[in-house]
This record gives structure tokens, sequence and C-alpha cells, in this order.
């Protein structure tokens, strides 16, 4: 277990809702409001921040295990998918859990010219044929926290010369994983990474740099970037930075420092702090144990609403949600029990 950390997180008491946006810690708010302070002062220049960008694409190449030449930047989950679904050929067979978050799929279901098949997350690796082109799926399911065994999706799916696009959105930051198994990972930050909202990544596999469609080549896609703001010819990056979308700058601020302080910290040590956590959660209300930092359970008869009201959660899929992260502590699970079994 992590030692407390409230001095960095004041608002976390009774915070169970970082599968719907994280807390920052105060070291990442307290940079992103010092910038602000340099923007409204009229102290910056464009190309400062560059190394915000620049720190955040490394710490998070790190973090999966990747390059950080394997790494694209961007503002939301859907448009960087969009990106994958974009480049496909007609008529390419796309498989899917029927469970998965909408960002996923939609990029997909936009085309009328895919074959997109969803079947129940737990027969998608068994459903993966030589006919599939591209498997889509979440290494963490949004509505109830299931962790997908992603290697054995992904061995079936090369095996089978089939594309794998994962998104870690609600891994990133907990679970250890090495993205580089998969041709495509896609995360937001603004979950358990406790980023601002638009700031993203998407990883790339070298082998499939020509599949993804270059929907939004700008300036930042740039091989040098201050040298590609004007004329032709189109001049790309030749790393996976020629699928940058142009930053939104102060995000990208509290981005770096966010990452930063989860480096520190250690994603192995925040794993099992967020796991045990959970799982003593599970004990208590006789569930049985996980490998998931989030629960997902049908409210009890015995739930104490106003008090259940008191604490931060969620509702999804018709079923209470709560994710367990860094800044949670046993207090928070002892506060839940006594809501859900008044």
């Amino acid at each position: 277990m992590l030692s407390n950390l409230t001095h960095e997180f004041p608002g976390a008491r009774r915070y169970l809702n970082t599968a719907s946006v994280g807390l920052p810690p105060a070291t990442a708010a307290d940079e992103l409001r010092a910038a602000i302070d340099a923007w409204q002062e009229g102290k910056v220049t464009a190309p400062s921040y560059d190394a915000y960008v620049d720190e955040a694409r490394n710490l998070f190449a790190e973090l999966v295990k990747v390059s950080q030449d394997n790494v694209a930047i961007g503002s939301q989950v859907s448009a960087l998918v969009g990106m994958v679904a974009a480049g496909l050929s007609p008529g390419s067979r796309v498989l899917c859990p029927q469970e998965e978050f909408t960002s996923v799929i939609f990029p997909f279901l936009a085309r009328d010219d895919l074959n997109v098949t969803f079947v129940p997350l737990d027969e998608l690796a068994t459903s993966i044929t030589s006919e599939t082109d591209l498997v889509a799926f979440s290494l963490v399911q949004s509505a109830d926290g299931r962790v997908v065994d992603g290697k054995t999706v992904a061995d079936i799916a090369r095996g089978c010369g089939a594309v794998t696009l994962v998104d870690t959105t609600q891994a990133a930051g907990w679970l250890p994983f090495d993205a580089g198994l998969y041709d495509f990972t896609v995360t937001g930050t603004y979950k358990w990474l406790m980023s601002p909202r638009g700031s993203a990544f998407m990883t790339v596999r070298k082998e499939v740099f020509d599949l993804p469609d270059l929907l939004y080549p700008g300036w930042y896609a740039g091989e040098e970037i201050w040298e590609s703001i004007y004329g032709p010819p189109l001049r790309l990056a030749e790393q996976a930075r020629r699928f940058d979308l142009s930053p939104a700058w102060l995000a990208w601020v509290g981005t770096a420092a966010a990452l930063r302080f989860i480096r520190e910290v250690g994603v192995g040590k925040i794993h099992e702090h967020n796991v045990t956590l959970a799982n003593l959660f599970r004990d208590r209300l006789k569930l049985a144990a996980s490998d998931s930092a989030i629960v997902s359970l049908e409210l009890p008869e015995t739930t104490h609403t106003e008090k259940l009201q008191q604490l931060s959660t969620a509702s999804r899929a018709g079923r209470l949600r709560v994710g367990f992260h860094l800044y949670n502590q046993i207090e928070d699970v002892e506060l839940l029990v006594e809501a859900l079994v008044a």
C-alpha cells in the first residue's frame, strides 16, 4: 500500500470516480496555474510549449514500454481511432466487443463500407479468424472494469494477419502493460493519468505506419516543426509524430507534470495499491476478488442513498461503478461499505 498522499490530493477524500475523471496532483495543478499566469502576463511564446509536449511524449513512451519514436499525440481518443478507421480499405472486416465504449467503435461504424462485427467480450479472442482485418477493444472495459488478456488477443490476431487497436484509457496509469504488443494503442489522459482533458496519445508500430489515413496533417506533424509552417511540399516526420495533432498547449503542461508524478511513484506500486483497495472492498461485500481497480455492482437493497450521495461515484450500464486510485485510502473503502450496507 502507498503511504498517504493527501497533501498532493486535497480533494481525494470520498472521491471514487477516477474512471470518469482523475484528480491532478498538487504539483501538476500548481504548474498549470503558473503556466496560465505566464500566459496572461505575456511571458510565453508558442515554441516554449514544445518542451512540455516532448517531456510528456517521452514519459508516456517509458510508461507503456515503447520508443518515443512510436508515440503520436492528439486531443481525444475518437480522433485518433478515426485516423485508423479512415485508413482501412472498403470491405475491411472489423471485430469489436459488443460492450465496447463508443469512442472505439463509432469511427468504424461511421463508414458504411466496413463490415463491423460485435461479439461478447469473453468471445473476442476465439472469434478472430483469417478473415478478420482489425480487432478493436479496450484493455480495461469502461463499464465494469474487466481486464482483457490483451496478449492472447494480440497473438491470435497477429497469427491470423489481423491488426490490433487497443484503447488503454482505463488502464494507463495503474495497469502495467506493453503497448508494443499491439499495432495501435490510443489513450485519453484525463482519467488514471490525472491530466487535463485535451491531451491524448497514440502508439503506432513501425510496421503499420502506412495504415492510418493522414486526415489532419498540420504543421505540428512536420519533420522540423517550426520549419513546416508555410508552403509546400508535404514534409512529415519520419516517426509516429507524422500523426501528431496540434497540441492544446496548456493541457500538455499539466500532462507532463502528472506523468512525472506517476513515474516518481511507480506504476507497479500504484497497481498494487489500487487492486488491493478494490479487492478489500469486494471482500467486504462478499464479491469475488479481481485484477481490476474498477468495481461494478448492482446497488444492494441495504444502500443508504444519502450516504452514497456524499461519495463521488458513477452509474454505468445500470450499475454502480467505483474506481480506486493512488490517492484513495482504506477510509474510502469503509465509507463506501457503510453507504452500501447501512
